[in-house]
């Protein structure tokens, strides 16, 4: 059996040691403050609390960038700004759905962001059902004029959270191609694990020169009623409203607070979340529990007296949620300071417990420092996987394509998806013994990495 890549880099290469004994000791340190108990639960209960949803544009997105500038200055942080930038919003004003025939009865929906309203009184029509969107794709071009589509593929539990991506194209993409085959409404099963009427939200993707229609989502116990009553033979005819509004030039930003390099200050390690949510819950989960636990990761570092030869930059980035805008504008806006970030790793994936992290660094003493991070990340109960993995948070996906290495510590999302972008995204679903373990490996992780002169990219 061959050694793990951790083990076998180091008995092949040697290096000057990389982190140094004082490094390597700080991070030790850290690592058992974090344990002790940190501040991130406290930093989420107060944002869900004071704050509560903050949907991007909106009026509490803006209060949730002044309570972070406020609590970000208050704990001591230097730089603390906000970057604004202007996005097209949307606003859910309401929404319903109900069985007409053959048998009457109410649905629990949700409108997926940035749908089109009906009209104040909805409208009825024929359901066609389809078990995939794949099967949706190959009905003829025609064939469901005049008739609501409706997907009804349910996405599967993993610890990952790995078929997200594909179960989620019926959401974004889902809409438009029903249009394109002359559906005048849309509805799926929603995208999520549970067996809760909790239906989930999240962003669609209305494709140029085709018409838009509304959609909605069922939650899943209303998708299998859905489902047996059209299996009894019978047409099946709905009533679907959606009330909203969109609100152009709306303003979103990303909010910034820094711990200062002492030697290579214009260097920079990222480490954030995002700061917006969906409307329906408290946003606790998505993405909560990531802004507390990179605030309270780099709150370690600074309350430690310690200060790495990098900066470290916090991040929360805004609008998210409906299409990555705030990543896009970060990267826009530091353009010219692309090639000084050196590494990032993003929280956003609930407040389950890291089992595991992955890297892709470029470079051999790269992998050498990667090597000592995982060594002081399995007392944690974290694995190391691949070391040639981009990933690191969604909101990296602009600087991942500028060529910044990123670093990923998954976390256990086995019921990420049962609470994700639905009303039952609230604060009672966190652990604080769980968030200190991701506090932990970030403080590490982003502690070794701004202490080191360690270049990730390559040559």
């Amino acid at each position: 059996m061959s050694l793990p890549w951790f083990f076998a880099l180091t008995a092949a290469v040697t290096f000057a040691q990389v982190p140094s004994p004082e490094s390597l000791a700080h991070a030790k340190v850290l690592r058992a403050k974090a344990l002790a108990g940190s501040s991130a639960m406290s930093i989420v209960t107060s944002l869900t609390t004071e704050v509560g949803p903050r949907l991007a544009g909106s009026e509490a997105e803006a209060r949730a960038r002044t309570w972070a500038l406020n609590i970000l200055s208050e704990k001591g942080f230097a730089n603390v700004r906000n970057e604004p930038f202007a996005i097209d919003a949307w606003e859910r004003l309401g929404e319903g759905a109900e069985i007409m025939a053959p048998y009457p009865q109410p649905l629990a929906v949700t409108a997926l962001g940035g749908s089109v309203p009906t009209g104040k009184n909805g409208f009825s029509a024929e359901v066609a059902l389809f078990d995939t969107l794949t099967d949706l794709k190959r009905a003829p071009e025609g064939s469901l004029a005049g008739r609501i589509a409706y997907v009804g593929h349910a996405m599967q539990r993993t610890q990952d959270g790995s078929s997200y991506g594909y179960f989620n194209e019926a959401r974004t993409a889902g809409p438009s191609i029903a249009a394109s085959k002359g559906a005048v409404g849309y509805l799926i099963r929603s995208v999520g694990t549970d067996s809760h009427r909790f239906p989930h939200t999240g962003a669609l993707r209305y494709q140029e020169a085709i018409p838009r229609i509304p959609a909605l989502a069922l939650s899943n116990p209303d998708a299998d009623q859905l489902e047996r009553i059209a299996a009894a033979g019978q047409p099946v005819s709905l009533l679907i409203k959606v009330d909203s509004a969109e609100i152009p030039a709306a303003e979103s930003g990303n909010v910034l607070a820094e711990v200062v390099g002492r030697e290579t200050p214009e260097e920079i390690v990222v480490i954030g979340a995002h700061l917006d949510s969906w409307d329906l819950g408290t946003g606790a989960i998505d993405d909560g529990a990531g802004v507390g636990i990179t605030m309270a990761a780099l709150e370690l570092i600074k309350n430690a007296g310690l200060a790495p030869r990098r900066t470290i930059r916090l991040v929360l980035w805004g609008a998210e949620e409906v299409g990555l805008l705030g990543a896009s504008a970060y990267r826009e806006r530091h353009e010219a300071e692309i090639t000084q970030h050196v590494m990032g790793s993003e929280s956003d994936f609930g407040g389950g417990r890291v089992w595991k992290v992955t890297a892709d660094s470029q470079t051999e003493e790269g992998d050498q420092l990667f090597a000592e991070i995982a060594r002081l990340l399995a007392p944690l109960g974290i694995a190391p996987g691949s070391n040639r993995q981009p990933g690191g948070g969604p909101d990296l996906y602009p600087l991942i394509a500028a060529g910044v290495p990123t670093l990923r510590l998954h976390q256990d999302g086995r019921d990420y998806f049962d609470l994700h972008h639905t009303a039952d995204d609230t604060l009672d679903k966190l652990d604080a013994a769980s968030l200190d373990q991701n506090v932990a490996a970030f403080a590490v992780f982003a502690w070794l990495v701004a202490d080191s002169d360690v270049s990730f990219r390559a040559p």
